[in-house]
């Protein structure tokens, strides 16, 4: 199942005390950047963050989830409903989200 535009919507709207979130349309889901960074992503209407030390620590009770099949497992968000909480777990988070990799041109 894709992931709706109107929650991708819902989902920025709640990062809006960040500066520089953007996101990308990938089959049907969106990955969520932050500050040129890869922090997470939508998949099947669920908000989910790589799994960085600092994202554990700031949601030790967050469950596991697989993206799509055959990827890594992500947190998921709960508290999507809190601008604040997701501000500071994107702060906290942001030291340890690797850069995209570089696509070599052909």
């Amino acid at each position: 199942m894709a992931s709706s535009k109107e929650y991708l919507d819902y989902i920025v709207g709640q990062l809006s005390e960040l500066e520089d979130i953007t996101y990308r349309a990938m089959m049907g889901e969106y990955i969520i950047y932050y500050r040129g960074r890869i922090a997470g992503g939508i998949y099947d209407n669920r908000f989910l963050v790589k799994p960085v030390k600092a994202a554990q620590e700031f949601m030790p009770k967050a469950a596991f989830e697989i993206p799509y099949k055959g990827a890594k497992a992500m947190l998921m968000v709960e508290h999507v409903e809190d601008k604040g909480y997701l501000k500071d777990l994107f702060n906290a988070m942001y030291d340890e989200l690797q850069m995209p990799k570089k696509r070599k041109k052909s």
